[in-house]
């Protein structure tokens, strides 16, 4: 098992920002992959963000473009995701998950092996 845990989450209003973070027992080659998912009341689970921890390489999904940002802090173990311009869509409880090696099938939750339990949203005024 690959301990992650989330905090960050809260009530901001709309335009707002807010930083996740998904700490983690450490990085390592069988778990280079960090990502994002959101899940919405009645919706299914869709994935935001993802960095590979190895290499530093990104992915967003096309409704966080240009809003969102994943980093990494090797250090401390944890990823970071930086959420501007919030909107009412941006409500959900985020997870933040772990996998292997990650490629273009970032988005799909079944590539990941471990979740954290997650940290809710919510963008209102």
């Amino acid at each position: 098992q690959v301990p992650l845990v989330e905090s960050g989450g809260g009530l901001v209003q709309p335009g707002g920002s807010l930083t996740l973070a998904c700490t983690t027992s450490g990085f390592s080659s069988d778990y280079s992959g960090i990502g994002w998912f959101r899940q919405a009341p009645g919706t299914g689970r869709e994935g935001v963000s993802c960095i590979n921890t190895s290499d530093g390489r990104t992915y967003y999904a096309d409704s966080v473009k240009g809003r969102f940002t994943i980093s990494r802090d090797s250090a401390k173990n944890t990823v970071y995701l930086q959420m501007e311009s919030l909107k009412s869509a941006d409500t959900a409880n985020y997870h933040c998950a772990a996998c292997g090696a990650i490629g273009d099938r970032w988005f799909i939750s079944t590539e990941y092996r471990h979740w954290g339990q997650g940290t809710q949203v919510t963008v209102s005024s």
